[in-house]
């Protein structure tokens, strides 16, 4: 599987948790439609300056470095860096999921099956601070640096040890902060732009993914044919970038109209 291939599959589990849903689904079912929404006048909302809250500068620049090579710029596009993958995970640190703040904590904690998922007494804010921590001392004892500081290839080694669990640090649980931090990352290219990450859509464009839901009646018949339209987020719907609808839909605009 290639890595347009990958992300076609874990984009359609990543942005389908991300859309607000319920409402979008229900216009093209049996040309039912619910009533037309009262639509006030859209008005656009100030731009937020973009800061670290969590992560301190270290810290920022080890989870930069790692996600620049978790999903590298190639051919296809930018990469995790460019999405801002880093800034979305940063800002999940932050709130209520850093905090595990739905997850049972109380355990009890010890061996368990990969099928009973997270079993750490560890907060995910708390093993991203753990992990990079070990991690990084590890890199400075073995190659003189920090993570950030080595090489792509040296990085690519360090990745591929903590991986597989072969990395010889022994007071952190290696194994489970990679997967958060690779489960994270592939979240930040993929949720909608609002939590962050997945700038300027580059993970919906590259699955052709068309982003907040349209109504599809008139297209559903079109078997076998692609949807490609420019991605449409919550944000361009909140502050009226993008067109709707008598019932508050997105109107997608085909790709075809932008092309020379």
């Amino acid at each position: 599987m290639n890595r347009r291939d990958f992300f076609k599959v874990a984009g359609l589990v990543g942005v389908m948790g991300a859309l607000p849903g319920k409402a979008q689904v229900q216009a093209g079912r049996g040309g039912f439609a619910p009533p037309p929404l009262a639509q006030a006048p859209a008005k656009a909302l100030a731009q937020t300056p973009q800061a670290y809250t969590y992560f301190t500068p270290a810290e920022a620049a080890f989870v930069e470095a790692a996600v620049a090579r978790l999903i590298p710029a190639d051919e296809l596009g930018p990469g995790g860096l460019e999405a801002g993958c880093a800034y979305y995970i940063d800002q999940q640190l932050s709130g209520s999921y850093g905090n595990a703040g739905r997850w049972y904590m109380q355990g009890p904690f010890g061996e368990s099956a990969p099928e009973q998922g997270y079993q750490l007494p560890l907060t995910p804010r708390q093993l991203y601070r753990l992990g990079i921590e070990k991690v990084n001392a590890y890199c400075q004892a073995q190659y003189g640096n920090p993570f950030d500081q080595l090489s792509t290839q040296q990085q690519d080694e360090v990745l591929a040890a903590m991986d597989g669990g072969k990395l010889p640090v022994a007071d952190a649980p290696i194994s489970e902060f990679f997967n958060l931090l690779l489960g994270n990352a592939i979240e930040g290219f993929f949720a909608d732009p609002i939590y962050g990450g997945n700038r300027d859509k580059v993970g919906w464009k590259l699955v052709g993914f068309p982003g907040v839901a349209a109504a599809y009646v008139g297209v559903v018949g079109n078997y076998g044919q692609p949807y490609q339209v420019e991605p449409v987020g919550i944000a361009d719907v909140m502050q009226g970038r993008a067109q709707l609808d008598e019932h508050g839909h997105p109107i997608h605009t085909p790709l075809a109209k932008h092309q020379p």
